[in-house]
């Protein structure tokens, strides 16, 4: 119900008031509206919050067990935050929010508010551009999901949050850059989902929590030490860092025996993926993606197939490359007799997917491979643009015409469908549905 609505309801009707005051959940939120206005304005805005959840949270009478605090664009004072949280924090809160404006990681969330036992029904904290301190250990023993974003917190305080957790599900950490060292313990033993994006100060990380199913890690820069344990369970994998593509095949398979999905982000492989006797015993989804100037112009495409003769199980392929920045050697630069490996078979292949496909000869090659050696093969899509082929992209917010694209790009996405006309579109059994992804003819004509 509206805040009007609900508010004229409650004036007219002495029982919807009683309801009003003792609703258990509570969400304060203010925003869009603090965008785009001026300081006298902003302060008004402010004030007028401030006075509204003094007056909601003073004649709340019943048991608060969800409190939402949500002030993205709202630069409240920390002394009202605080009383806020003094009021709305009680014994049997279960779900706690706070997210404020980017420019407020200087707010101390009082912690002592969830220690003593304070916090044992807390089953979801959510945090986001605050400093988060503790001490002591806490003891959220009814902890299952905690989501930390852009939060002040070292590795020995998150610890100290983490010490009684022992029910905790999901862990989401981002842009926590004051931890330089994380560790999940083997004790968190309901842990199943685990996601670490971009903690520019990690330099090591160690999981031992051994019943994790999927795994989210991104970093900004390359990570020193990175042990993933041996979490048998771990079926769902996603990695983002520098030289991902190396790393996940020579050291993946050992440890993740069970994997299922993977999928790697790779901001710079200067070497081509190795060919090691490990297996993917179980992978059957596999998606590599290769982000603007991230591959040498030596990396060879056809590489991946070792991820192909790892994998007996997979069933599905994407591949993302940026074709403007790839600089590899162009099928006309060189179109001399292309590498057959015959020995090499795919028996479950069923759909691949190729974006940024470019002329590169080690490109064409690796398409030409995946065709000749999988008869299972059902789905083949090649597409020359960056993902945003029509009609999808002609219709970009109505506009009646696409995003411009450099000249360069459209250039070579021609080159890019002669090699597919040339080398590949005539060895495409009938039984595969065969896509080809091109720029607009109206927006990006040579």
């Amino acid at each position: 119900m509206p805040m009007q609505a609900a508010a004229q309801a409650a004036c007219v009707s002495r029982s919807f008031l009683d309801s009003w005051r003792c609703y258990p959940n509570l969400t304060f939120s203010r925003g869009i509206q603090c965008r785009n206005v001026n300081a006298h304005e902003k302060d008004e805005i402010v004030t007028n919050l401030t006075t509204k959840v003094d007056r909601s949270l003073v004649k709340h009478s019943g048991i608060t067990k969800k409190l939402k605090l949500e002030f993205y664009n709202c630069n409240v004072k920390a002394c009202d935050l605080d009383r806020w949280l003094q009021i709305g924090v009680t014994p049997a809160i279960e779900e706690l929010t706070v997210q404020l404006p980017w420019d407020r990681k200087k707010y101390k969330f009082p912690w002592p508010l969830l220690s003593n036992g304070s916090g044992n029904s807390i089953r979801y904290l959510n945090l986001s551009n605050c400093a988060f301190r503790p001490t002591v250990r806490l003891g959220l023993r009814s902890l299952t999901k905690l989501c930390l974003c852009d939060v002040r917190i070292t590795g020995d305080e998150l610890a100290c949050l983490l010490d009684s957790a022992f029910v905790l599900e999901q862990l989401i950490l981002q842009r926590c850059s004051k931890i330089i060292s994380l560790k999940i313990p083997s004790w968190l033993q309901k842990l199943s989902d685990l996601e670490v994006f971009e903690c520019e100060r990690l330099q090591a990380m160690e999981v031992e929590a051994q019943y994790i199913s999927k795994i989210n890690f991104a970093a900004v820069d390359e990570l020193g030490q990175l042990s993933l344990g041996q979490s048998l369970q771990l079926k769902i994998l996603e990695i983002s860092y520098y030289g991902a593509v190396c790393y996940a095949r020579a050291e993946l398979p050992s440890s993740f025996p069970s994997l299922e999905s993977l999928t790697i982000f790779s901001w710079s492989e200067m070497v081509s993926t190795p060919m090691v006797p490990s297996k993917f015993s179980y992978l059957k989804h596999l998606r590599v993606v290769f982000p603007a100037r991230s591959l040498s112009p030596t990396y060879d495409h056809c590489s991946l197939i070792s991820f192909f003769d790892a994998s007996p199980s997979l069933e599905t392929f994407f591949l993302q490359v940026v074709p403007m920045y790839a600089k590899h050697p162009s099928i006309f630069a060189d179109p001399s007799d292309l590498r057959k490996m015959p020995e090499h078979r795919h028996d479950k292949l069923k759909n691949v997917k190729i974006v940024g496909f470019s002329s590169s000869k080690s490109l064409v090659e690796l398409t030409c491979h995946i065709l000749e050696s999988t008869t299972s093969l059902e789905y083949l899509t090649l597409d020359t643009t960056d993902g945003h082929s029509p009609p999808r992209c002609s219709s970009v917010h109505n506009m009646g015409k696409c995003f411009p694209i450099d000249r360069d790009v459209i250039l070579e996405a021609h080159k890019a469908l002669l090699a597919i006309r040339t080398y590949i579109q005539g060895i495409v059994p009938s039984k595969v549905k065969f896509t080809v992804g091109k720029p607009c003819s109206q927006c990006h004509a040579v």
